[in-house]
């Protein structure tokens, strides 16, 4: 159990680092510039809660899925939200990442890279999901705001005789591009640019460097191929467009 005392330390640095935050957004002006400050706030508890609870479950396989599953619903509202929320945006969108998380999930322990045990299936089902949320809200609103720009574009395929998903199918292709790219890049950079948080705690957790290594990358490619699914899938279901669509908030 940490002591009080040393988690002073800890309450100065982040305190001081939300205060640069928020300042600086202030002072030009950033729309909702409390924003991250909140989301710390609110992410250092969740943090708090998540580990008292964890450590009564984290060997049991039934709350591990239970923990996984709450994960998973909180992820897609959230994504939902996003894209402007309505319980078939829902449907659309969980089922999407559904989609990514379990056929990634199936081939990480079906290949038996990763041991199929309630500590692994926490942190590697933890890590896809969060991916697969941030990469459908990143899909869908590249493309929402693709289409919002560019709408003259898709009525003029339209007037040509192009089908509803031909006349966005270019657009549709960049959004999952985009929405890929901040993965992609740190797929590509690791090791030279960031020390993963997986790789990290791998080591710390007591593992060689190697065996961090091949953990790291079996995430890596997971993350790659969950957010791909999820984004594909998602973009399929949103691309047939019948009306111009709301810009996401």
């Amino acid at each position: 159990m940490t002591e009080p005392a040393a988690l002073l330390p800890t309450l100065l640095c982040v305190g001081l680092l939300m205060v640069v935050t928020v300042g600086l957004l202030a002072a030009v002006r950033i729309p909702h510039s409390a924003a991250p400050a909140l989301a710390i706030v609110r992410g250092a508890a969740q943090l708090a809660v998540i580990s008292l609870i964890l450590g009564g479950i984290i060997t049991s396989p039934v709350w591990v899925g239970a923990a996984l599953l709450v994960m998973f619903t909180v992820a897609a509202v959230t994504a939902a939200r996003r894209l402007g929320w309505s319980w078939s945006r829902l449907g659309v969108v969980g089922g999407a990442m559904a989609a990514g998380i379990l056929v990634t999930l199936a081939i990480d322990f079906g290949t038996g890279a990763i041991a199929f045990t309630p500590r692994y299936a926490l942190a590697i089902g933890g890590i896809v999901i969060g991916n697969a949320m941030t990469i459908a809200t990143l899909a869908g609103r590249h493309f929402a705001d693709a289409v919002n720009e560019r709408w003259d574009e898709v009525e003029a395929w339209l007037a040509l005789g192009a089908t509803r998903r031909q006349s966005t199918l270019e657009l549709a292709r960049r959004a999952v591009y985009s929405a890929l790219i901040p993965s992609t890049d740190q797929t590509k950079t690791t090791g030279l640019v960031t020390l993963p948080g997986a790789f990290v705690g791998a080591i710390f957790g007591g593992l060689s460097p190697l065996e961090a290594g091949r953990f790291q990358i079996v995430v890596l490619a997971s993350i790659m191929a969950a957010g791909s699914i999820t984004a594909v899938a998602l973009i399929h279901v949103l691309a047939p467009v019948r009306v111009r669509p709301a810009r996401p908030r």
